[in-house]
């Protein structure tokens, strides 16, 4: 047996342990947002159990406060849609399922309501336009062969570290046109606003906040020097924007949290998951050598597949009812959209990954609606080329360990992925 096809039996068997212990657990019990289920990759039976049985499910085992679970892609529009019912402002409690924790409360246009939200998306949008984007082309190219071609041969390295996340950082670090020799602090500053403290990657609330407030500082520096002379980059564009110049620091920093979060997890996460569903699905990857313009499609579908941010959350506003239940004012409200990408009245074979679906951009992995994400377009740009230039050097990249997934029911991503390429 050989080392791939070693792993995926491992899978197999894993899941196998999960899909018992999902249908053995009274479902009143379920707690779908545990991260050690998405940490070892057994979330699916549980979702799947939901989507049957409990589609809006309510959550009082958990060690958080009481949330409810949309697991149905349409339900999961609805609510990620009708924004008089549903609020995504931090003054309710944010984004995520855990409420923001004291001294985090920063505003971010992802975390607000209209009308500011749309006023302060806007300040941003033109980085994404086509035409800028055909400028970032050329650079990304450029970099991912460098990146690629400086690769070892026959020997094991982990695709996390040398490829996936140095190649995420050299973007994030155009596009605020931060310093490039400390880009590896965007990474660094992005894991550390999304971690939980069981995760590892910080020890202490205490080194969260030095290291974030190093953030602020760093930023807040940037933010006066633009002021005075503006740049091409997101920094400029905030500071010369009426809906954005005269923001509070703590808003501020909420969307520079949000721009490096977006423009790392999205990009970095499913670069290396890229490689981990080709080499679970062998057949597909071969169907990708034997016709490279699949990158095309195959780049949405693993973008489905991998759902890099599992969740989000709103606050219930008013009393409501969804799914036959009924939602009080104030109630927590999390959409998982790692379900929805795989909801069986929707996706056809959802838990397949098949690189040439017919309509591979139905997911529900950008959000929906006024929310979706605003560097989606950029993301996708990212993937398709470093798999172009993949296909133009290399005959296969092999998996030859288990992925080590984060600790997190909100980030989907991974620390590391032991790979090989034959030379």
């Amino acid at each position: 047996m050989t080392v791939q096809a070693a792993l995926r039996s491992d899978h197999a068997d894993r899941l196998r342990d999960a899909r018992l212990e999902a249908y053995s657990t009274p479902i009143e019990d379920f707690h779908p947002g545990a991260p050690r289920l998405f940490q070892n990759d057994t979330i699916w039976p549980w979702f799947e159990r939901l989507r049957k049985e409990a589609p809006v499910h309510y959550c009082t085992k958990a060690p958080i406060e009481p949330y409810w679970s949309v697991t149905r892609y349409h339900d999961i529009m609805h609510v990620d849609t009708n924004h008089a019912i549903f609020s995504s402002d931090v003054s309710h409690g944010g984004i995520t399922i855990r409420d923001v924790a004291p001294g985090y409360e920063w505003p971010s246009f992802i975390a607000m309501d209209e009308p500011v939200h749309g006023e302060q998306r806007k300040t941003v949008s033109p980085m994404f336009t086509p035409d800028h984007l055909d400028e970032l082309a050329v650079l990304i190219r450029q970099r991912s062969a460098k990146v690629l071609d400086a690769l070892p041969r026959n020997e094991t390295f982990n695709w996390v570290e040398k490829v996936s996340i140095e190649l995420t950082t050299q973007m994030l670090a155009t596009l605020f046109d931060f310093p490039f020799e400390e880009r590896r602090k965007l990474t660094r500053w992005s894991d550390v606003s999304t971690a939980l403290p069981k995760s590892g990657i910080v020890s202490s609330e205490e080194e969260r906040r030095r290291e974030l407030a190093e953030c602020a500082e760093t930023f807040g520096r940037m933010w006066k020097a633009r002021q005075a002379e503006p740049g091409r980059d997101l920094i400029s564009m905030m500071a010369h924007s009426e809906a954005t110049r005269h923001m509070t620091p703590d808003n501020l920093m909420g969307n520079l949290i949000l721009l490096i979060v977006g423009g790392n997890d999205t990009t970095r996460n499913s670069m290396t998951a890229s490689v981990l569903a080709l080499n679970e699905n062998p057949a597909e990857y071969q169907k990708l050598r034997d016709n490279p313009a699949l990158v095309e499609t195959m780049v949405p579908e693993v973008i489905r597949w991998q759902t890099p941010l599992a969740h989000m959350r709103r606050t219930a506003l008013v009393d409501t009812e969804l799914g036959g239940k009924t939602i009080k004012k104030g109630d927590r409200v999390v959409m998982w959209y790692v379900s929805g990408n795989r909801d069986e009245e929707v996706i056809e074979n959802p838990d397949a990954f098949i690189i040439d679906r017919k309509r591979p951009r139905i997911h529900l992995s950008f959000g929906f609606g006024i929310h979706r994400c605003v560097g989606m377009r950029l993301a996708e740009l990212q993937l398709r080329i470093v798999w172009q230039e993949i296909l133009k050097r290399f005959d296969r990249i092999e998996v030859v360990g288990e992925p080590k997934r984060v600790y997190s029911s909100f980030v989907r991503g991974y620390e590391s992925l032991p790979v090989r390429i034959p030379g």
